[in-house]
């Protein structure tokens, strides 16, 4: 019997146009509330924020692959393997050298360049103007990064994009200070070294006594291989990627894009906490 649960949230949970299911929403509001379920996500915790509001969960959610364990409910980081203020100085230096575009990851908020912007992530802006008071994501457009680096209090991540970012990532001393992990096919993150979904999932099961092979994950790109590698019962979706999926011991029937697909392989892997009265809906 499987007893906890950790859900990626984009290709996963998350549409496209970056909503969840209604019955999604309603399947996981279920199920919270006889075992744990967890955000784990490349995202920055203000931008999952609003998809933690909209599940109804308690537990904290692991954020920027790996590098911090977030509290909502108390507002709060409760551990962390943040990158080292000088190695994030340089970093930047030699991401701006290539003509990178570069999105950057502080304590509180999500930075990304009026000069190269990366557009998902000018999507994203556009998607948190939608919200309003506390749980408005923050994103900002800044002309330099090195002063907001320099004054920051904590440096998560940074995504680097562009044609030149796997020769980036072979770099001496990026890869002796990061883990680069693809979250697109021209766009890597980068955390602090020995970061990933996986080490922190690991080390968060361990603190709540439950086995790996107790555990479901459910993902679909590079980042979260090493959660899937580590569980029980590890799933890639339908529309992953297939170095993912050759990982997987399980593959959705549909994408993530189907309003049925998540709700449907939750119920089938955690029969014993929603019963067939459960309202699913329609599910063909």
């Amino acid at each position: 019997m499987y007893q906890l649960l950790a859900l990626d949230l984009d290709g996963t949970s998350l549409k496209s146009d970056f909503t969840i299911s209604p019955v999604l929403v309603d399947t996981v509001r279920v199920l919270s509330r006889s075992i744990p379920v967890l955000i784990v996500t490349g995202r920055h915790h203000t931008t999952a924020g609003p998809y933690y509001q909209e599940l109804g969960l308690t537990t904290p959610a692991i954020c920027c692959n790996g590098t911090y364990v977030y509290d909502y409910q108390n507002r709060t980081v409760l551990q962390h393997n943040a990158i080292e203020k000088s190695n994030a100085m340089q970093f930047l230096q030699l991401a701006e050298a290539r003509n990178l575009r570069v999105v950057v990851y502080l304590k509180d908020a999500m930075l990304y360049s009026s000069q190269r912007p990366v557009m998902h992530v000018a999507r994203l802006a556009k998607w948190a103007e939608g919200f309003s008071g506390e749980v408005k994501p923050i994103i900002r457009q800044v002309d330099d990064f090195l002063p907001e680096v320099e004054g920051a209090e904590c440096i998560w991540k940074f995504v680097v994009e562009g044609d030149d970012v796997d020769e980036f990532a072979m770099m001496p001393f990026i890869r002796e200070h990061f883990t680069g992990e693809k979250s697109w096919s021209n766009r890597i993150d980068f955390a602090s070294i020995g970061n990933t979904k996986g080490s922190a999932l690991a080390q968060l099961i361990q603190q709540k006594g439950i086995a790996p092979e107790q555990v479901v994950a459910v993902g679909d790109h590079h980042n979260d291989i090493s959660m899937l590698k580590m569980v029980g019962m590890g799933v890639a979706m339908e529309n992953a990627d297939d170095s993912l999926k050759n990982y997987a011991k399980r593959i959705t029937r549909t994408n993530n894009d189907n309003d049925h697909t998540v709700a449907e392989l939750l119920q089938t892997l955690f029969p014993e906490y929603l019963t067939s009265t459960h309202p699913l809906g329609d599910q063909r």
